[in-house]
C-alpha cells in the first residue's frame, strides 16, 4: 500500500461520502458553488448530493431593477447585489419567464441567461411602438404589434437576428391584433422553434414560425366556459393553460390544464386550493388576469396587477404540489407592484461564473419556509 495520501483521500477520511452528501443536501445552492471548489472529492459529493438527496429546483427572480432570488430547493431568498447595465429611464420588462428586456426609441437591451449577467444592447426596431409583444427564440428577438402614433402602417413584426445583427420585417398578422394590439391582452410562451401567443380573454392561440415567417391558428384553448382569463406557459416540457374561473370580482378557482393533441384538447391536471386562491387575490377588488413565470417542473403564479403573494406549483407525476413563496423580501406591499418576475434553472456552473465576476455578490437574506 502506498505511504502517500492525496488531498482528496484526506477529505474522504474527514467525512464519509454519504454523510458529506447528506450534509450538502441542507446547504443552499449558492454555498455549494463555493464548497464544490474545495477539492475534487467535495465537488463529487456536491454533484452526488444534488443527484440523490436534494435536486436543483428553478429559481424565482424579482427585478426592480436590482434583483432578489428565491430558491425552493432550500426555501431561501438571496440578494443579488448588482444592477443590470440598462438605461435608467427605461422600464424593465419580462416575457415568457426567461426574457428580461428594455425598449426605448434609441436602444433595445435584453438578457436571456439564467442570472441575467449578460446583456445585449442593439439598435431599436425600425419603427417605435408602445407595449408590443416581445419574445426571444433561438437567436432571434421578435417584436410584434404594439401601438404606433407616428406611422400609418408600421411593420406588423420585426425580427432581430443576433448572428447577422440586423432587423427584418414581416407584415402578416392575425386579424385579432387589429383590435387588441398591445401585450397587455396576450400571454406568450416559446418552445424550440415557435412563438405561441394566447389572447387571455378568448383563449384563442396563434403560433408563429420565425424561420418560415408563417402563422398557424387560431386554436381554441378555452378549457371551460367559466374561464374568464387564461395564460400559457411551458412546465416540465409541456404546454399548460392556467385559467381563472368565475369573475374578476369573485375568482372561484384557478385550474391548470395540459394542452394535448396539438392544441385540440386541454386536460385538467390540477386545481389551486381555495386558501391559496384567496391569498393570490389578496385585498384587491378584482383580479382580471394572472402572471406566470415557469422553468423546469415549477411555475410561480401571481396577481396580474397587484402581486402581493406568489404561489408556487410543482408538477409531480400527473398532478400539482402547491405552496406559498415566503414574502419576506418585500416589506412594503406597494413595492411588489413595481417588480418584474422571471424564472430560470440555475446550476452550480452558473453560480461559479457569477461569483467569479466583478459585479454581483450573493448573500442569503432569509432562510425561512412558509410552504403549505
Amino acid at each position: 500500500m502506498s505511504a502517500y495520501v492525496t488531498a482528496d483521500e484526506q477529505d474522504g477520511a474527514a467525512f464519509h461520502g454519504d454523510i458529506l452528501e447528506a450534509i450538502f443536501s441542507h446547504v443552499p445552492l449558492v454555498d455549494l458553488a463555493s464548497s464544490s471548489c474545495v477539492s475534487r472529492g467535495w465537488e463529487r459529493a456536491v454533484s452526488s448530493s444534488l443527484s440523490h438527496f436534494n435536486a436543483l429546483k428553478p429559481w424565482l427572480f424579482l427585478h426592480s431593477p436590482s434583483a432578489a432570488a428565491y430558491d425552493p430547493r432550500s426555501a431561501v431568498w438571496m440578494d443579488i447585489n448588482y444592477r443590470p447595465p440598462i438605461t435608467p429611464a427605461a422600464p424593465l420588462r419580462s416575457a415568457h419567464s426567461t426574457l428580461l428586456y428594455t425598449l426605448t426609441p434609441s436602444q433595445f437591451s435584453f438578457s436571456i441567461d439564467p442570472l441575467h449577467l449578460t446583456w445585449h444592447h442593439v439598435d431599436p426596431p425600425l419603427t417605435w411602438r408602445t407595449d408590443p409583444i416581445v419574445a426571444f427564440l433561438a437567436h432571434r428577438s421578435i417584436v410584434i404589434a404594439g401601438t404606433c402614433d407616428f406611422v400609418d402602417e408600421p411593420p406588423a413584426i420585426e425580427i432581430y437576428d443576433l448572428e447577422s445583427k440586423r432587423w427584418d420585417t414581416f407584415d402578416e398578422l392575425p386579424s385579432i391584433f387589429a383590435e387588441y394590439a398591445t401585450a397587455t391582452w396576450f400571454s406568450v410562451a416559446v418552445d424550440d422553434d415557435k412563438l405561441h401567443v394566447m389572447h387571455k380573454n378568448s383563449g384563442a392561440i396563434f403560433s408563429f414560425d420565425p424561420i418560415n415567417k408563417s402563422w398557424a391558428g387560431p386554436y381554441d384553448l378555452k378549457p371551460d366556459p367559466d374561464v374568464f382569463s387564461s395564460i400559457i406557459g411551458f412546465v416540465g416540457g409541456r404546454m399548460v393553460v392556467v385559467g381563472l374561473m368565475g369573475s374578476p370580482e369573485d375568482v372561484k378557482s384557478v385550474k391548470i390544464y395540459e394542452v394535448v393533441d396539438q392544441f385540440s384538447e386541454c386536460r385538467e391536471i390540477g386545481e389551486m386550493p381555495k386558501l391559496l386562491v384567496e391569498k393570490l387575490q389578496g385585498e384587491s377588488a378584482e383580479m382580471t388576469s394572472i402572471g406566470l413565470s415557469s422553468a423546469g417542473d415549477f411555475m410561480f403564479l401571481h396577481h396580474g396587477s397587484d402581486p402581493v403573494e406568489v404561489i408556487q406549483c410543482e408538477m409531480v407525476g400527473g398532478g400539482c404540489r402547491w405552496g406559498i413563496v415566503p414574502d419576506t423580501v418585500v416589506d412594503d406591499r406597494t413595492r411588489l407592484r413595481w417588480l418584474v418576475f422571471t424564472s430560470s434553472i440555475v446550476g452550480i456552473g452558473d453560480l461559479k461564473k457569477a461569483l467569479r465576476s466583478e459585479s454581483p455578490r450573493f448573500t442569503v437574506k432569509v432562510k425561512d419556509s412558509n410552504v403549505h
